[in-house]
């Protein structure tokens, strides 16, 4: 069986939001020798560098923090698994990337842009939302808390309702009627949200979550349409 030297990394890039999928090379990084990948727009995603290639540092650029997550792993784990290694900001547990043989990487990455054209089609058209982008980043950091279960409200129900509108999200207790606004139209508006790792609706409240965060009342680490979270 022939030794793997090349995978395949798909990655957006924090400055300009580009996903490309770029070569790594097994050789490329080695003591002494970092990988930088850079995006075709200048900037650096992903720095590889190993000192005995058996484990691997990647200093792994967060399209949500707007900084950099450090990470080792065997290199087995990166050069020799059949399955795809995928790379996680640290506050927010979303994926930021994925490396691995390019069929598996592509078929990956390329079901996350169609989890966006559902999204687009349901609404109609592209120009509904202010930023399409920004609202799915947006609903995949609340996706992630409800399935955590530290999306609630403060008289009991964990059935939070959300209504999408083309710049923001409302999240509605059915129970006592609590409502939180999430905007979802800039970077800022994700920056807010991917610091946040619990959101609790205060019974019969209503609130902003950027006030929210201000005031300490979240917890952070370091027409409309009706969904269920």
């Amino acid at each position: 069986m022939p030794v793997e030297t090349e995978k395949v990394l798909a990655m957006r890039c924090p400055q300009c939001g580009r996903l490309e999928y770029q070569d790594l090379q097994r050789f490329s990084a080695g003591p002494g020798r970092s990988l930088n990948i850079k995006c075709s727009c200048g900037a650096v995603k992903l720095v590889i560098g190993t000192k005995n290639r058996s484990d691997y540092n990647l200093k792994v650029a967060c399209i949500f923090c707007e900084g950099y997550h450090f990470l080792t792993l065997p290199g087995r784990e990166i050069w020799s698994s059949p399955g795809v290694t995928d790379l996680y900001c640290n506050d927010t547990g979303l994926e930021l990337g994925h490396i691995g043989v390019e069929d598996q990487v592509r078929e990956i990455a390329s079901g996350r842009d169609r989890e966006l054209e559902i999204l687009i089609n349901e609404f109609g058209r592209d120009d509904f939302f202010s930023s399409s982008k920004i609202m799915y980043e947006v609903l995949q950091c609340l996706h992630h808390m409800a399935e955590k279960g530290t999306l609630y409200c403060q008289c009991g129900n964990r059935q939070v309702e959300v209504k999408i509108y083309s710049d923001r999200l409302e999240l509605l207790c059915g129970n006592c009627g609590s409502v939180n606004i999430i905007y979802a139209e800039t970077e800022e508006d994700l920056q807010v949200i991917s610091q946040v790792e619990e959101i609790e609706l205060v019974k019969n409240g209503f609130e902003y979550l950027d006030s929210l965060v201000r005031t300490g009342k979240i917890k952070k680490s370091g027409g409309g349409h009706n969904n269920q979270t």
